[in-house]
């Protein structure tokens, strides 16, 4: 692979698993140095033994509201700059509103919108101080369609592409660009509550994308030349409307 991100240091939320993981592997391999954090401090470990020395853990509940604030902090004390953050921590909450549980709505919408919001904010003066830097945030193909068997987290994902394309306008003229990733289905953690059946025959079908190919659109949005802004890829495996 062309090492486009030579030289680079990212920061990645939500990363020992999932998306998050394949966006680490494939931005290592592009040549960066990469933060991984995660509160899942043995999966984190596992893996950051497993990518070498351009992998680094960081672990952290972002559901902590002290220890979301010093996530930037403390990712600056282990390389010298953040030049990418991609905040793509998150939960999934399916089903009828009426059977769902009202703490899990809370949960879910801190750590899917109110935790977003804070990171990006918490990196924005670092990189408006160096004139540069991306911001990806992993939406959901959900922000795009009001989806009913997810009323709760499909309007997390639409609050989040509203805040990414609002905030994007504010900060271009500091040499930043923001953008999401809206993925329909991914095989992962998040679809842990999909019944097996289902996820096989997803899988069979073609109707289910690997993280890795997130990873590659996330690595593409990276890549542009600075004047080229990618604000929002929607990518769907081709069975996805049969």
């Amino acid at each position: 692979m062309v090492r486009l991100l030579e030289d680079k240091c990212a920061v990645i939320t939500g990363a020992a698993s999932g998306i998050g993981l394949a966006s680490a592997e494939a931005m290592i391999a592009a040549g960066a140095k990469v933060v991984l954090a995660d509160r899942d401090e043995q999966a984190l470990r596992s893996v950051c033994a497993t990518l070498g020395d351009a992998a680094i853990p960081l672990v952290v509940d972002l559901l902590d509201a002290e220890a979301c604030a010093s996530l930037v902090r403390d990712a600056l004390a282990l390389v010298e700059q953040i030049d990418i953050l991609h905040v793509n921590a998150g939960s999934y909450l399916g089903g009828d509103l009426i059977e769902t549980d009202s703490a899990a709505i809370d949960r879910m919408l801190n750590l899917n919108v109110n935790v977003v919001m804070k990171n990006v904010h918490d990196v924005l003066p670092h990189m408006i101080e160096r004139k540069s830097g991306d911001i990806i945030v992993t939406s959901s193909l959900a922000a795009h369609f009001p989806t009913p068997w997810e009323p709760v987290y499909a309007a997390s994902k639409w609050a989040i592409h509203c805040f990414v394309q609002t905030v994007r306008r504010q900060v271009f003229k500091h040499g930043i660009r923001v953008g999401s990733v809206s993925p329909g289905p991914v095989a992962s953690a998040l679809l842990a509550d999909w019944p097996e059946e289902k996820l096989r025959e997803a899988k069979a079908t073609g109707s289910i994308l690997d993280t890795d190919e997130v990873a590659e659109v996330i690595l593409f949005m990276l890549s542009r030349k600075r004047g080229t802004t990618i604000r929002d890829v929607v990518l769907m495996p081709s069975n996805f409307d049969l």
